[in-house]
């Protein structure tokens, strides 16, 4: 609570020690939303910039973490909106594979490509939610909105990669 009160107040070794400390946090945080190594480190240095500047807003009863993690939520969002870049997803993410190559490229392609078509806002929602298997209280906190709105997104997401998928010939 120390560190939290000093930092708070401007004390440039305790930033240094909360950076230390939630950095990897923050990063692995990043990378699952963005899905590109080169974005997420940028995107992790843009966060301590921005929580730098703003400690005098911190609240030290509250947590660090996800504070942190809301910021570097933003940011990674603001950063899908402006990228629209591809969002490769490995093949261990597809629960079913079929037997042939060509008929797991095209799947995975498809998927692909219906998540790259959803809005940023759901986008990040779906990402965290259906790839990364987070609680939708998890998402809720580090986006700053309501578990409802998370459900609500969630939901829309969903429907936006099924119809996606039908589209593309592609039964989910």
């Amino acid at each position: 609570m120390e560190l939290l009160e000093r930092f708070a107040r401007g004390d440039l070794e305790a930033f240094e020690a909360l950076f230390r400390q939630f950095q990897g946090e923050v990063y692995g945080w990043v990378l699952r939303i963005v899905r590109d190594r080169g974005a997420a480190e940028d995107l992790t240095i843009e966060t301590f910039w921005r929580i730098y500047r703003a400690h005098a807003r911190f609240d030290p009863s509250r947590g660090f973490g996800p504070w942190a993690r809301r910021i570097a939520s933003n940011l990674a969002v603001d950063y899908l909106k402006r990228a629209r870049s591809e969002l490769p997803l490995v093949e261990d993410c597809l629960a079913a594979r079929p037997p042939d190559a060509a008929l797991r490229r095209e799947l995975r392609d498809g998927i692909e490509l219906a998540f790259r078509s959803l809005p940023a806002k759901l986008k990040v929602v779906a990402i965290l939610g259906l790839v990364e298997e987070r609680s939708q209280e998890e998402i809720a906190e580090a986006l700053g909105m309501s578990v409802g709105a998370v459900k609500s997104r969630m939901f829309r997401a969903v429907r936006a990669l099924r119809r996606s998928l039908v589209r593309l010939g592609i039964e989910p």
